[in-house]
């Protein structure tokens, strides 16, 4: 009997850590399957953008507000929710019959896995205690690296052997397990409250508001050109629904969906712009990647998949081995460093030329892996460190939330670069506009664009933006090194849980749960 309790405690995890694991390998697992998306729904450069923009763009936007309703209403409830959304939405995905209804499908795809990311670690830190903790969050945090690492590797496989609707399609079966893992398992938790206390829905309104017009005019303006009325009207939009954002914000104060009072901590603003940059700079250069590897040199989506392995490979085993002597570390040493060689890996791969094959990428992938096990170990802990105890719920949600949207405004921002590089260098050569750009979105062989005008505009594109990143890792790796100060996630006061044992935005102290009475949990919670 004992034997059996030991092995039924760890189910509740195992449910927690499946639906984290398909939310985070969403984010990438349609990289690879762009160009066969392409071909077979028809879509456009842009279309393509959205596939991949508007999932992190939801899931950004959301992932305070659903903090907010799980500390509320109950986090078992928004995660049940969450996981039986994604299912659904995962599932118009694979049945969409054109790229319009697949966007709106991703779109609903990210609102479900942002109420499933903002209960994820709350609910584990409430399901365990003791020892059972640390080793809880221990293997939630390798599924989560897991996840980022296979994601494009993953697509690829599904893509290749069975078609890329199955990306969408495997997740079905996955939430019908998990939903029934978690709704036997795991107990329902909610945050102690104040009298009164409420969802900050003005606040979520005017974020997701900006947060979405902004990355709409951005990629509007790069497919229809800065003067394009709906474009200037989206970014418009997205400059008031802002300025509104933060006047709620500054009124409601410490209820406020983000405590605006902790940008004040100039480690702590710099620690959030460092998260957006470097999520935009070493990630969303491999959507256009991935495109140049597979239409332009005719790779397999699994080759292509497999290709980023020494990426993934190497930030885990930096992340493993080194991990603990990071947290030992002041952390803007090992973060300001990992940024500054993620830049330097991302400048690497300007290697990339009209005839060169894919393997002129590995340089760079083994040194952005190298800063990026480095940097993304410490961040979290930084940004917790930075402020008081009991706002590590906030930060938490902070940090997760810039870090989406770094990376939903960078595909935004690095596709208007690209096509325009493409498409300027393919007109230059007589090319129409039209073929022009239907190569840049992976289908040059329909348009009838030669392959060597291809594979010039294509490296254009790809060397303008590996520029890009790598300048703005660059910049960010020495404002982390100039501007922010903390201590050793291993130093804290008396009775104050250590970042590097994973600090959860959940942790709104209470006695059941271990922590100090009377100390008000911030509704602004989401997976650190």
């Amino acid at each position: 009997m004992k034997n059996k309790k030991q092995h039924g405690k760890w189910w509740p995890l195992a449910g927690l850590c499946l639906g984290a694991f398909m939310l985070l390998i969403d984010v990438s697992i349609v990289n690879t399957a762009l160009p066969r998306m392409a071909t077979s729904l028809d879509a456009s450069f842009t279309s393509l953008q959205w596939v991949v923009d508007i999932y992190a763009v939801a899931l950004a936007a959301l992932l305070l507000v659903t903090g907010s309703l799980a500390d509320l209403h109950g986090r078992r409830r928004v995660f049940l929710f969450g996981l039986a959304l994604f299912g659904l939405a995962s599932l118009a995905c694979g049945l969409a019959p054109d790229a319009g209804t697949l966007i709106a499908a991703r779109a609903v795809q990210g609102a479900g896995a942002a109420a499933m990311f903002a209960a994820n670690a709350p609910l584990i830190n409430a399901t365990y205690q003791g020892r059972d903790r640390g080793v809880a969050f221990g293997v939630w945090g390798a599924v989560n690296g897991a996840a980022v690492g296979c994601g494009l590797a993953l697509g690829g496989v599904l893509t290749e052997y069975i078609g890329w609707r199955a990306i969408f399609f495997v997740n079905v079966p996955l939430t019908l397990v998990a939903l029934w893992i978690t709704f036997r398992t795991v107990g329902e938790s909610r945050a102690p409250q104040r009298a009164g206390a409420r969802v900050d829905w003005a606040g979520a309104v005017l974020f997701t508001l900006s947060a979405a017009a902004l990355t709409y005019g951005l990629v509007r303006s790069g497919d229809s050109g800065w003067s394009d009325r709906l474009a200037v009207w989206a970014l418009m939009v997205a400059a008031a629904a802002g300025v509104g954002f933060v006047l709620v914000e500054r009124a409601r104060g410490a209820a406020a969906l983000l405590d605006l009072a902790l940008l004040r901590n100039r480690s702590f603003a710099v620690l959030m712009g460092v998260a957006l940059l470097t999520q935009a700079a070493a990630f969303t250069h491999f959507v256009y990647s991935a495109l140049w590897v597979q239409s332009v040199l005719g790779m397999s989506p699994l080759r292509a998949g497999l290709a980023t392995l020494p990426m993934a490979g190497t930030a885990f085993l930096v992340a493993s081995l080194f991990g603990g002597r990071l947290q030992r570390m002041r952390p803007q040493y090992p973060l300001g460093s990992g940024v500054l060689v993620t830049g330097v890996g991302v400048l690497a791969q300007t290697l990339v030329a009209p005839g060169s094959s894919w393997t002129a990428l590995l340089p760079g992938f083994v040194l952005i892996g190298i800063g990026v096990g480095m940097a993304l170990t410490v961040l979290v802990s930084a940004a917790l460190g930075a402020v008081p105890p009991e706002r590590a719920g906030v930060a938490s949600g902070a940090v997760n939330t810039f870090r989406q949207l770094g990376y939903a405004l960078g595909v935004a921002v690095l596709g208007t670069v690209f096509a325009s590089q493409v498409r300027e260098v393919l007109t230059g050569h007589g090319v129409p506009r039209a073929a022009a750009e239907a190569a840049g979105s992976g289908r040059a062989h329909e348009a009838g664009v030669p392959l060597v005008l291809v594979r010039e505009a294509f490296a254009a594109g790809l060397d303008r933006i590996f520029v890009i990143c790598g300048v703005t890792a660059l910049a960010a790796g020495v404002a982390v090194l100039l501007f922010v100060r903390g201590r050793p996630a291993t130093e804290h006061a008396p009775g104050e849980r250590a970042p590097g044992e994973e600090r959860t935005p959940a942790e709104g102290p209470t006695p059941a749960e271990g922590q100090e009475p009377g100390v008000r949990q911030p509704v602004q919670s989401s997976a650190s």
